[in-house]
This record gives structure tokens, sequence and C-alpha cells, in this order.
């Protein structure tokens, strides 16, 4: 990407961020493109997506922790990266409905 990338990070306290992960991963997979593993994931989320028109794609990396899972936006402006802080957000709560709502300590770098 030659666009500047704004990011921000979380580390997100739970002892299931593998099972998350994989799990938001699967979900995502359907319609994105999504790598992972049960430690760590990248899913992309098109400029366009539901009728967005961002500069550049976002991307969303997740890495289990025995304690935590951390994430990572990567975006290509400021209200991408707002977004996409509570499209993660509110899909993991509802993957993790039984410890929701998970804290979100966003980190904008």
């Amino acid at each position: 990407m030659t666009l500047t990338q704004l990011a921000t990070v979380a580390k997100v306290p739970t002892t299931s961020g593998s099972r998350y992960l994989q799990q938001l991963c699967k979900h995502w997979s359907h319609n994105l493109a999504v790598e992972f593993t049960p430690e760590h994931g990248t899913i992309v989320f098109p400029k366009d997506a539901r009728g967005a028109d961002y500069p550049a794609d976002a991307l969303v990396t997740f890495d289990a922790q025995a304690e935590m899972l951390d994430v990572r936006i990567d975006a290509s402006s400021v209200e991408q990266r707002d977004h996409m802080k509570g499209v993660v957000a509110r899909h993991l709560d509802r993957f993790a409905f039984r410890e929701a709502p998970l804290p979100f300590d966003w980190q904008d770098q």
C-alpha cells in the first residue's frame, strides 16, 4: 500500500483468544480474504465493502496468547480505522457472549 497507514492495537484479556480468533476468521472467510492458524489470523476488508469508499483496504490481524487476544487494525483513513474498531469489537463480543462485553483499550498509532 502506498498510502499512509493508520493503525490501532488492543490487547483483549481472555483465555479463549485462539477459539475466538478461529471463529471470527471462519465467519469472515465466507466473503472476505482470510488466512489463519490457531494462533494468528488476518482478514482483508475491501475499501468498498458494503458501499464504503475508503482509499484502500483495511487489514485486521489477530494474535492469540494464553491470556490475551492481540488485535491490530491497519486502515487507510481515520474514518475507516474507527469504523473497523466497532466492527471488530461487535463481532468479537458476539462470539465471546459469555464474557462480553470484552474490554478494548484501543491504542491508536
